[in-house]
């Protein structure tokens, strides 16, 4: 057993997790720390009006590069990563000049038919934070390939302090909305400013060949078409699956509805943020190298599921159990509702905790298409739980209770789907 435990500490892979758990950790300390004061600064109204921004620009994020940075993971050759990244960069500046180019000709026709009145002042944000996703994503994925784990870390963490301090300090002398939205809007260019500044001190790839050929962006578009294919329509539809509910809150039940769904959310999102992100970076690049080497992946993805519903039971399950009293006293009373609405958030965060090893070998195991039929169930079957809360029942609360416990149930499905394409896979393959 001590043994055991000695190779454990020692493995890369767990040395990487707890690199990147030590800037999440901290990051999510300083955010922790100061949403009390955040909260009390601004109240239900400004949430709700950056809780809707934050769902439009969450639906456009995954989609700004088409998905391509996912991939300059996966190629062996240096060139071909670096290729990806010119080519998800040229995507992401088209993407950013054309969302400038609609928000100008109809910009009043999306707001009037999303109901979009509370953040319309906010709308030409929307080409800024597509550049600054692209980069974001770009860089994002460019050290995880290089394993350059502790510059995340390091930025996630001085990213938190200034974005959170900043929200305090304004907030003292200026606590509107429009801060919350601004600093949120610019959140992302910040971090993947001081990523690129970093990575350029530690350069490197460690999968450098001397005369690898250097393929042209049409062909590593080509070569990798299933990520604007599949890959992009999935993250778009899972984007607004995800969004969903502070749209429709916000438009049936006012924003101050969606403010105490938005603070729920983002409160039982920390552990995914804090463990399961971590995880999952550090577990992409290697289950892609375990593919490669044949190895056993299906064990992989079932101990990495196993070790992350034994994490993530105890957080989650005290939600669901204390959500309305925990909400009350750290936020305070005017946030009672939000905590009503996390004990059934925190049943479908849980699963979406845990299912971070499944969705990340989907691309590895090119199920792609897979996913995104699934990601189309999902949507439809979503949407329907929370029409039926809304139209049958005329209650928030039941609209959220449906919505989490149908994510809960899809998110288990997609485990065991995935577990049961690995086994087929690499039996096809001995």
């Amino acid at each position: 057993m001590k043994n055991k435990i000695t190779k454990l500490i020692k493995s890369s892979f767990v040395r990487n997790v707890l690199i990147m758990l030590t800037g999440t950790a901290g990051a999510q300390v300083v955010a922790m720390a100061l949403s009390p004061i955040i909260t009390r600064l601004y109240g239900p109204e400004a949430f709700g009006v950056m809780g809707t921004f934050n769902s439009m620009i969450s639906i456009l994020i995954p989609i700004v590069a088409l998905t391509y940075p996912i991939a300059i993971v996966l190629p062996k050759s240096a060139q071909d990563a670096k290729g990806l990244v010119r080519l998800s960069l040229i995507i992401t500046v088209f993407f950013s000049f054309l969302s400038l180019l609609v928000l100008f000709f109809f910009q009043n026709q999306i707001v009037n038919i999303f109901n979009l009145d509370e953040i319309a002042p906010y709308l030409y944000l929307i080409p800024l934070v597509v550049i600054f996703s692209g980069l974001l994503q770009v860089s994002e994925q460019w050290l995880i390939r290089v394993k350059q784990f502790s510059i995340s870390a390091r930025v996630t963490f001085f990213q938190s302090i200034i974005l959170n301090g900043s929200k305090v300090g304004i907030g003292l002398i200026y606590p509107v909305a429009a801060v919350l939205v601004v600093i949120t809007a610019i959140g992302n260019g910040l971090k993947a400013m001081m990523l690129i500044t970093l990575s350029k001190k530690n350069n490197q790839d460690t999968n450098k060949s001397i005369n690898e050929k250097k393929k042209t962006l049409k062909e590593l578009a080509t070569e990798y078409y299933d990520f604007p294919l599949y890959r992009a329509p999935e993250s778009f539809l899972s984007a607004i699956t995800q969004g969903l509910p502070v749209l429709m809150l916000t438009a049936f039940f006012g924003p101050a509805s969606a403010g105490f769904y938005s603070i729920g959310r983002t409160v039982l999102s920390i552990p995914v943020r804090f463990i399961g992100k971590s995880v999952g970076d550090v577990f992409y690049p290697r289950i892609a190298e375990a593919a490669n080497n044949k190895e056993n992946v299906t064990e992989l993805i079932k101990k990495a599921t196993l070790a992350l519903s034994g994490v993530g039971i105890i957080p989650f399950g005290v939600v669901m159990l204390f959500g309305p009293f925990i909400f009350s006293l750290i936020f305070g009373s005017e946030w009672e509702i939000a905590g009503e609405y996390a004990r059934w958030i925190a049943l479908w965060s849980f699963t979406n905790f845990i299912n971070r090893p499944s969705v990340r070998s989907l691309a590895v195991l090119n199920s792609q298409r897979f996913h995104l039929v699934y990601t189309v169930v999902m949507f439809i079957i979503r949407t329907v739980m929370l029409a039926i809360g809304f139209y049958l029942f005329s209650s928030d609360l039941v609209a959220v209770a449906l919505f989490s416990i149908s994510g809960a149930i899809l998110n288990a499905v997609l485990i065991l789907a995935t577990l049961s394409i690995s086994k087929k896979k690499f039996k096809l393959n001995d």
